[in-house]
């Protein structure tokens, strides 16, 4: 689709988040619909095809969000967060989604895109980096353990935690040797 005049001068006939003048158009971002400016960006084709394609995503490529993120448009927001979100097994990406900034009505817009292009469950520590099964945690804080009559202390390290799939904000790993649920938010990867 070819740049509305104000999408040209908002975006100065640039891609929006590359800066590349080569083969320019609108991208309308979902789930709107595209009527107005405001939910449309200027993108060029490489960008495009890599949006549209993930597979072919060259993550090099990408680091222009550092840029970009700072983009006043929300609708640039929004591309620039759901990018980061597919390149969060990169360091410098989880870095820059900490740093960005949106308001509500922004990260809503930002977040139905990623939940309707069906992204899995991704569990982080309490300082945002991506925990995986197998991974040893540090608890950063005492836990009273419900049930089992005994506190986890902070700083016990638990080996060989397990994620709950349906929950990013749940754990499992043995202390004391008893498996319990921990919440992600009391625990740093090591």
């Amino acid at each position: 689709m070819s740049l509305s005049t104000a999408l040209s001068a908002r975006s100065s006939d640039a891609c929006e988040l590359c800066t590349s003048k080569e083969g320019v158009q609108s991208y309308i971002v979902p789930p709107k619909v595209g009527d107005a400016v405001e939910e449309q960006i200027a993108v060029c084709s490489t960008c495009l095809h890599q949006i549209e394609n993930p597979d072919d995503m060259d993550i090099n490529h990408w680091r222009c969000l550092n840029d970009s993120m700072w983009n006043p448009e929300p609708a640039v927001q929004v591309m620039v967060f759901r990018m980061l979100t597919k390149l969060n097994k990169e360091g410098w990406a989880q870095d820059l989604l900490g740093m960005i900034y949106m308001e509500d009505s922004t990260t809503e817009w930002a977040n139905q895109g990623i939940e309707e292009e069906g992204s899995e469950v991704v569990h982080k520590d309490s300082n945002g980096h991506i925990l995986q099964a197998g991974d040893t945690v540090v608890l950063i804080k005492d836990l009273n353990v419900k049930g089992a009559g005994f506190i986890a202390k902070r700083g016990t390290a638990v080996r060989r935690i397990s994620l709950v799939q349906d929950n990013p904000n749940h754990i499992q790993g043995r202390i004391n040797d008893q498996t319990i649920i921990i919440l992600t938010q009391y625990v740093k990867k090591s």
